[in-house]
């Protein structure tokens, strides 16, 4: 796969990189319900093998466990990818999750996460969230401090809006945001693409196919069935009325995919590719096959035509 420069950074990157929030189980507040370890590790083997070159995970996802399972992944390798994380979610004994930008707090998660990662340095560190809102000047300078004593190479942030993004360039370069964005949140197109666009911010998106949403395997029929600790469940976009709209923009990406011999996650991932001001997507997979179920977006291109039918859609169905 052909790589781009992240950025402000000298990392260069595959079109695509391994999501590890589904991998980090169930049994907390934003889990996917139970999964396999070992089709784990073998899913990430396996976008490894096939060319990936980045995996971003959290310390909060599976509160900890995913970031222990990508370590075990990586054992025995003889090059490992960069490794992305993230901070600002924390959680106590009895696995309630709270928000904390302070500095003794940052500093404890990055400790934390090189230990469960069992790495020297973080390739890309970022905050997760942007809450406490009063704390984000106060976590921004420790990424800064992290940085410049060398625990981190890069840093980063998700889900923060322009001004927020304004107010910590002043303190420090921003080398990424991580911003969801599918063909069903397309927010970030007004302001937030255009300003990485103008700031050399590199931008990774989440969810390119809205948390499987767009893959083609996702019937209302399953939507009913999901465990009840898998927290799309209580998802706007996966239920009614939106559920039966975006099947049908499925349907949509399906006949497209068809002709290329592509699944309609790959249309939905090539998709947000197309975005110049976007460099990369991650994409999540919890086993070998549904790996290789996405890989080829990486290198596939829709043509104009094809791009103007999504857009018609969009615009039919808004």
């Amino acid at each position: 796969m052909q790589t781009k420069q992240l950025g402000n950074s000298e990392l260069h990157i595959t079109p695509i990189g391994f999501g590890a929030w589904a991998i980090g189980g169930g049994g907390w507040a934003f889990g996917w319900g139970a999964q396999d370890d070992r089709e784990s590790i073998e899913a990430i083997a396996r976008a490894l093998d096939l060319g990936v070159n980045w995996i971003d995970t959290a310390a909060i996802y599976g509160l900890g466990h995913s970031e222990e399972v990508v370590a075990k992944a990586l054992k025995g390798r003889s090059s490992r990818p960069y490794i992305f994380t993230k901070c600002s979610m924390i959680w106590d004994e009895k696995g309630e999750i709270g928000r904390s930008l302070k500095a003794d707090s940052v500093r404890r998660e990055v400790e934390a996460s090189l230990r469960r990662l069992d790495i020297e340095t973080i390739d890309l560190y970022q905050i997760h969230w942007p809450n406490p809102a009063t704390e984000i000047k106060e976590g921004w300078t420790t990424l800064a401090k992290l940085k410049d004593e060398g625990k981190v190479r890069y840093i980063g942030v998700s889900n923060f809006n322009v001004e927020q993004l304004k107010r910590i360039q002043e303190i420090a370069p921003v080398t990424s945001l991580q911003p969801p964005y599918s063909l069903v949140k397309r927010d970030v197109e007004n302001e937030i693409l255009p300003f990485c666009q103008e700031n050399n911010i590199g931008v990774i998106v989440y969810s390119p196919m809205q948390s499987g949403l767009l893959t083609g395997k996702m019937t209302s029929e399953r939507v009913a069935n999901l465990p009840d600790d898998d927290w799309r469940k209580k998802s706007d976009e996966f239920q009614e009325p939106r559920l039966s709209r975006n099947l049908k923009l499925v349907e949509v990406l399906q006949d497209i995919g068809k002709e290329h011999d592509r699944s309609a996650g790959e249309v939905a991932i090539a998709w947000t590719l197309n975005n110049p001001a976007v460099t990369a997507a991650i994409v999540g997979a919890r086993n070998p096959k549904q790996v290789e179920g996405i890989i080829a977006a990486g290198e596939f291109r829709l043509n104009q035509q094809e791009l103007d039918q999504i857009a018609a859609f969009l615009r039919e169905n808004p």
